[in-house]
């Protein structure tokens, strides 16, 4: 179809939204290896994970066979409220860089939490109130989860303890505050509001926290207060899940008018917006129906998947989460403060990680000021001002349509624009005072922390 004949946005109907989630892990030859119990290292049960999470998202996260599962009714008609999404034609970004490729933009932005983090929590908080629980704990980075999980909690009338990493609670209040608009609980991480917190806070005077340390806390708090469960934004295989109708959506509408990608991309902390934008397409690979180029894009200061370690270790600083085979900076990392606190896990989803592994898809690490400096490329020109993670893709992109124009090859680019950062303004006054700092880890701070990785057989 000619260029002219396609919609700067194109919608799906409500009819054609995604009636049940694609499990990835279905198609995988090799699938991800089992979570395992920290204790005696054998892999866990559902009646080990039952005390953490979900009666049915334990049998999610165990589902390794199951290609599609039905969305229930309650989630869609929820979803209707902002889903579908539109893919959004980027022309004149292409025209800002005299690109011959074309350029797509998934854009999750489009709800009161900001960003696809909803896909997942209202699906998380409708198994928790099904399963008749008084409430729900968790961590946020920069947020997003936070704000979304909130959100969800709210509709369904469920407590909701968040612990916000402490970075992110000093430089986005205004996120913290939109969670308790939804009645939130938030408390910065680590805190001395629970035994491990005030452990890291003893190892790490004055650190300013981790996405791990702040799960610790979340899990602590799950276990030891009954009718309540840990729910976690990324990384796990249910959260993938549900965040596949991201590339459902997205592959829906490029077949409705016959478009077919050729590099796909996301920006990757823990896996969430890239393993759902990635599923579908990912599973054409697995299948050998399709090629595609998949791109993670992550960042410098957090570069799990380019500098870490294939290994098993721990979700959480605090170790005692379960152990998960992962790329991996180890669990004691603690990256710089970075302004993308939603890409500060020092791991990555076992199912990417395995496919990253197999080589089915690469991976890049970008400087902060770098994405930064896409980020408001892509303001001045789409009018949208992303958040700063999906900025990591946008910086990838970019990048990819500039070799095209060096080469002039027509290559069709789509990214996930995760979403907005309009409640991130402190990064970007950083950035525009000039005050914005690219700290990268070295060789040996690394080495240290992969050095303590449980020595699993």
């Amino acid at each position: 179809m000619s260029d002219n004949k396609i919609p700067y946005k194109i919608y799906l109907t409500e009819d054609e939204m995604p009636k049940a989630w694609y499990n990835l892990r279905a198609d995988m030859k090799n699938k991800p290896a089992p979570l395992l119990n920290p204790g005696t290292h054998q892999p866990l049960t559902a009646e080990e994970l039952s005390p953490i999470f979900c009666e049915e998202l334990v049998q999610q996260e165990l589902d390794d066979t199951t290609p599609f599962i039905e969305i229930p009714e309650e989630i869609r008609n929820f979803y209707k409220m902002y889903r579908p999404s539109p893919l959004v034609r980027a022309y004149c970004l292409e025209e800002k860089l005299g690109t011959p490729a074309k350029i797509y933009y998934k854009f999750e932005g489009n709800n009161t939490s900001g960003s696809h983090k909803l896909n997942s929590a209202i699906a998380q908080a409708y198994y928790a109130k099904k399963q008749g629980l008084k409430g729900v704990t968790t961590e946020t980075g920069a947020g997003q989860w936070g704000t979304a999980l909130s959100m969800a909690c709210s509709y369904f009338d469920l407590d909701c303890k968040v612990y916000m990493v402490k970075v992110s609670y000093e430089q986005k209040p205004f996120r913290r505050e939109v969670m308790r608009t939804y009645g939130a609980t938030v408390t910065p991480s680590p805190s001395e509001t629970t035994e491990v917190g005030r452990k890291i806070l003893a190892a790490h005077p004055g650190t300013t926290g981790s996405l791990g340390c702040a799960i610790s806390e979340a899990v602590e708090v799950a276990t030891k207060n009954p009718g309540y469960r840990y729910v976690l934004g990324s990384v796990l295989n249910q959260v993938l899940l549900h965040q596949s109708v991201i590339g459902l959506e997205t592959k829906a509408a490029m077949d409705k008018y016959g478009i077919k990608p050729d590099i796909i991309i996301g920006c990757a902390g823990g896996g969430s917006n890239l393993g759902g934008l990635i599923a579908p397409f990912m599973g054409e690979k697995l299948r050998g129906e399709a090629d595609y180029r998949i791109i993670a894009v992550e960042p410098a200061s957090c570069p799990s998947f380019t500098r870490g370690t294939f290994s098993y270790d721990f979700c959480d600083t605090g170790m005692i989460c379960p152990l998960a085979k992962m790329y991996t900076l180890g669990s004691d990392f603690i990256p710089s403060a970075n302004h993308a606190g939603g890409l500060r896990f020092h791991g990555m989803s076992s199912t990417l990680s395995q496919l990253y592994h197999d080589g089915y898809m690469e991976a890049t690490s970008v400087e902060q000021t770098s994405v930064f400096e896409a980020a408001e490329m892509f303001a001045r020109v789409e009018g949208i001002l992303p958040a700063p993670e999906s900025s990591h893709a946008i910086r990838a992109a970019i990048d990819e349509a500039m070799k095209c124009k060096e080469t002039g090859e027509e290559k069709t680019i789509v990214f996930g624009l995760t979403g907005t950062g309009y409640f991130d303004l402190v990064a970007y006054q950083k950035y525009n005072d000039g005050e914005m700092s690219d700290y990268i880890p070295s060789d040996a701070e690394i080495a240290e922390s992969i050095a303590k990785l449980p020595k699993v057989d």
